[in-house]
């Protein structure tokens, strides 16, 4: 299910853009030349994708934990009802308990740091505002997380972040190139159906779990435990 991880990107590009837009469309970028141009957005989009792949390895941890204790494909249908109930689940919820304020001191430095950088003209500074705009605060990059912990393992959670964060690139690159070229009308629109993808994704991860037997979708149990061990499907080859 790592493709996944791509599709939730493109299909949440649009949000990006409303969430870290306002970056994108001051990046202290050099727009007299068209190839260093592309080189320092690539120098952002690499330093956004690197922090997503360190918070992935994270959550692979925590996921690996779950698959140790017996969870196996259980977890990817947990995952998938995750994702389904902090859709239904209204926001003022989340916001009256407020569940990211032990993060606050942190998520501050990380803005000082990003506000420090977006006023220097380098390389190095394109870099590390990508860097640091990975670690902010996105519902839907903690949809993707979600997704990484069903990989089982630090390796896969990584891998689901680079390409969640892939999905993410053409959007945002437009942003850093073009700018401000979406309404926020139009934006407002594209907000309300990107719930609806992140349903369907959860609903995928519910069916692979529960190993129905359909190809690709819901493979069976013992299909589905050799792809979640890459050691055990070897044996399996090798024995053939």
């Amino acid at each position: 299910m790592l493709w996944t991880g791509l599709f939730l990107g493109l299909a949440g590009g649009f949000h990006c853009i409303g969430m870290c837009g306002p970056i994108a469309f001051i990046l202290p970028v050099n727009r007299d030349s068209t190839s260093l141009l592309i080189f320092q957005t690539f120098l952002y989009h690499f330093g956004r994708i690197l922090s997503y792949a360190i918070i992935g390895i994270v959550f692979g941890f925590i996921g690996k934990g779950l698959y140790l204790a017996g969870f196996q494909q259980r977890l990817s249908v947990l995952t998938g009802v995750v994702m389904i109930a902090l859709v239904l689940i209204p926001i003022s919820i989340f916001n009256k308990y407020n569940f990211s304020k032990p993060l606050y001191a942190i998520i501050g430095k990380v803005k000082h740091k990003l506000g420090f950088y977006l006023t220097k003209k380098s390389n190095k500074a394109l870099f590390l505002i990508g860097f640091f705009n990975g670690f902010l605060p996105c519902g839907l990059v903690y949809m993707a997380l979600i997704g990484s912990i069903s990989t089982g393992n630090p390796f896969g959670g990584a891998l689901y972040m680079i390409l969640f964060g892939l999905g993410t690139v053409p959007l945002m690159t437009s942003a850093v190139l073009i700018g401000n070229f979406i309404s926020l009308k139009i934006r407002a629109k594209i907000q309300k159906i990107i719930p609806v993808f992140v349903v369907i994704i959860g609903i995928l991860f519910i069916l692979r779990g529960l190993g129905l037997g359909i190809p690709y979708i819901s493979p069976s149990d013992a299909k589905l435990q050799l792809s979640n061990n890459p050691i055990q499907c070897i044996t399996f080859e090798n024995d053939d």
